[in-house]
């Protein structure tokens, strides 16, 4: 499938400018919740380009640099660990991909947006868009949001959460459930940047 089948679909139908949304960073026990929003110049080479998920951190960072450089607009934002907590994840998430739609220096007429979901109990996305389910592999709008949001976060947990924290070894996990993430909150407890709602089931454990 030609990544920029969907994005043709819409121009087809008028929709002159597009931008792709995703975010990264859902799973995690710490960090916010980061989204990316990003117009790409029409069938826009970029070779290698791909669901984050499918590069690796190396081709990811490079891949960060071309899409920057030649996008027509790009924004990165992102949903405080906070607010995570006051709202759950769904609504962080969605108020994560809207701060980034706002974010862009140029108004899309429409956002292709990752995934099935546009809302959750208290936060909708607010722009025209369009779901699109597996849109991190299908579109090369929403490919290229997938590696600006997952590599943003990446940095923010590698290189300030992990300076701010150097007990927890942010930089090796980004703020995921692994053995040594756990340990270190069996030994230090949590700090500030994690997500009281997802330590639920450790407290429990050590009750």
């Amino acid at each position: 499938m030609d990544l920029w089948d969907p994005e043709r679909e819409q121009w087809d139908k008028g929709f002159a400018v597009l931008c792709g949304v995703d975010e990264a960073g859902a799973g995690p026990l710490a960090g916010p919740v980061y989204a990316a929003a990003v117009i790409l110049p029409r069938e826009m080479e970029i070779p290698g380009l791909n669901d984050s998920k499918k590069l690796t951190e190396k081709r990811r960072e490079a891949l960060y640099g071309v899409i920057t450089a030649g996008a027509e607009a790009w924004s990165v934002a992102f949903a405080t660990a906070e607010e995570i907590d006051e709202l759950d994840i769904l609504n962080a998430r969605m108020l994560a991909m809207q701060r980034a739609i706002d974010g862009l220096s140029v108004k899309p007429d429409l956002a292709l947006i990752d995934g099935n979901r546009d809302h959750g109990s208290r936060v909708s996305i607010e722009t025209p868009h369009l779901t699109l389910v597996g849109g991190d592999g299908k579109s090369a709008s929403i490919a290229a949001a997938s590696i600006l949001a997952k590599v943003s976060r990446d940095r923010y947990a590698a290189r300030e959460l992990d300076a701010l924290y150097p007990q927890y070894g942010f930089a090796r996990h980004k703020g995921y459930g692994t053995k040594a993430h756990y340990a270190a909150l069996d030994e230090y407890g949590p700090c500030p940047a994690h997500r009281k709602s997802f330590l639920k089931k450790w407290e429990a454990g050590r009750i």
